[in-house]
């Protein structure tokens, strides 16, 4: 048996090797689009990779060269560490429970695994960036010998540190509230591109040397470290670039550590993550505290079920995520910058006012259920009233917020009652235009995969939700009119307040008329909407 235990070791890495690209060749022979997108996704991904290597090469010779590059490495690493959490269908190989009932050791398994998790797209991006970095920053024999080294460990640490985050998490993202997690990606996105907007503007304003204070410090921190050793052998530095090499190289030997001790206790523990606790069902059972606050009858039933949908559904989640980051990202960076308008805050009110759209839509199937206790326009009259309730619960709190905290970064508060007035209009808008919509133009979501529109129904999601946009736009005309001659008259000024009420009964108005005008259709054409959202 000993003498079988050897082969069966060294054996596995190349296993696990074959194993990453038969998978990665099998999921591109299930669909051709599939395949499309990969090819299309690589492709773009290289060409990036190449304009930012020969970025980092025309670096070279800067004098804040190392400023730049050990920060990135630093945010290489920080994306290797989240990517996990956000994407956890990204790579099959990181599940290793798939694994469990193979006679395979953690130790073997973790340098297979290791070893698999170096072919990719993503391991070639950083490849590239590694590589660039080093290649701005070196300078002499000695320095390029550390590039090697530092290259090597930099990249081991980032791969080990993905490895490690997902088998720590594993029970947590294969679960309903590890896939619910992938939904905040939309969020990571759009506040990163923000943030890497906002520096950027602030590093061509200001010059590379605001990154020598961060670059002092990160270049101590593993992988930057391993990176910043190279920067310190081009200066002569030898001992501090020896030390700085150790850090990553007691970093990567850690995270391994972690990593199969983690293995270790995944491989030989039951997974009970599925199993409800006897409390949690209890504490479930209990949580009739929404209920409370609702009113009665149809109206907070529906109104508590929307909700529900907003906080388990993964679709309806992520939108509502989106909608909500992009609301308040966009106003408040601009105003951070100094670009922005006051009149930027009402994005945050036809952002969310979008959720109105397709509203039976996140029933699917079982909007059956939905369209058999609807008899009369005054049923679907209260159904759609509950469905608009329950979006204002959210959606007028936060825009409210948004536009005040929007006011105070930009130091306006004359303005802030005419941009309420206007938010409110807008917001009454997209709820009644998206009353009517729901009703005349619904389509379906699919449960599984990422699209949010069935097959054949992307060209009415688009004419529903556009011209709905454009529709609600029209209909906020008089508000805006009388915005605009508040700011263009000598006297607007002293009336500009009035704004705030006028918008607000405005909104309350067009909405109370859209859902009356949606209700009838809605009564007419059931058979239609269950038809249409039960395609996906």
């Amino acid at each position: 048996m000993a003498g079988r235990r050897g082969p069966m070791r060294a054996d596995v890495t190349p296993v696990v090797v074959r194993l990453k690209l038969s998978l990665l060749r099998n999921g591109l022979r299930q669909s051709g689009g599939r395949r499309a997108a990969y090819i299309a996704s690589a492709v773009a991904v290289l060409l990036f990779s190449v304009l930012q290597l020969l970025g980092l090469i025309v670096l070279r010779g800067d004098e804040h060269a190392g400023s730049v590059v050990v920060p990135l490495v630093a945010v290489l690493a920080v994306g290797w560490a989240v990517m996990p959490l956000f994407f956890p269908g990204g790579d099959e190989t990181l599940d290793p429970t798939r694994l469990v009932m193979l006679p395979l050791r953690p130790r073997p398994l973790v340098r297979a695994l290791l070893v698999a998790s170096l072919l990719g797209i993503g391991p070639v991006f950083t490849l590239c960036m590694l590589v660039g970095s080093v290649v701005s920053v070196a300078h002499g024999a000695m320095a390029y010998v550390f590039s090697v080294l530092g290259v090597v460990l930099a990249l081991l640490v980032c791969v080990a540190l993905a490895r490690a985050v997902a088998v720590a998490n594993i029970r947590l993202l294969t679960s309903r509230k590890g896939r619910d997690l992938a939904v905040l990606s939309g969020l990571v996105i759009a506040v990163g591109a923000q943030v890497v907007n906002f520096g950027a503007q602030r590093l061509g304003s200001g010059g590379l040397g605001q990154l020598d204070g961060p670059a002092e410090v990160l270049k101590w921190l593993p992988p930057a470290s391993a990176i910043g050793a190279v920067d310190s052998a081009s200066k002569g530095s030898y001992g501090v670039a020896v030390l700085q090499l150790a850090l990553s190289a007691a970093a990567l030997a850690g995270l391994l550590a972690l990593w199969s001790h983690h293995l270790t206790r995944l491989m030989t523990s039951p997974d009970g993550s599925t199993l409800p606790s006897a409390a949690g069902a209890a504490r479930e059972r209990n949580s009739t505290g929404l209920t409370r606050l609702l009113p009665a009858g149809r109206t907070g039933t529906v109104m508590e079920r929307s909700l529900r949908y907003v906080w388990r559904d993964p679709k309806t989640k992520a939108a509502w995520v989106t909608s909500l980051a992009i609301g308040l990202i966009v106003p408040v960076f601009n105003a951070v910058q100094g670009t922005g308008s006051i009149y930027f805050a009402c994005f945050a009110a036809g952002m969310l006012g979008v959720q109105m759209y397709n509203q039976f839509g996140q029933d699917t199937s079982a909007f059956w259920m939905v369209a058999m206790t609807i008899s009369s326009t005054r049923d679907a009259y209260v159904e759609l009233r509950a469905r608009a309730l329950a979006l204002l619960v959210i959606t007028l709190p936060y825009a409210t917020v948004v536009t005040v905290v929007t006011t105070a970064l930009i130091d306006d508060w004359p303005k802030l009652p005419e941009v309420l007035g206007v938010s409110f209009a807008l917001l009454g808008a997209m709820l009644a235009t998206g009353a009517w919509s729901s009703a005349r133009f619904p389509y379906s979501i699919p449960q599984e995969g990422y699209k949010n529109v069935a097959p054949g129904q992307a060209g009415l999601a688009a004419a529903a939700v556009v011209g709905g946009m454009v529709s609600a736009a029209l209909l906020c005309a008089p508000v805006i009119a009388l915005t605009i001659w508040a700011n263009l008259s000598a006297d607007g000024d002293a009336w500009s307040w009035v704004l705030l009420p006028v918008g607000a009964v405005y909104g309350t108005a067009i909405t109370w008329a859209g859902l009356r005008l949606a209700a009838p259709r809605t009564a007419r054409r059931l058979p239609e909407i269950l038809m249409a959202v039960s395609k996906g």
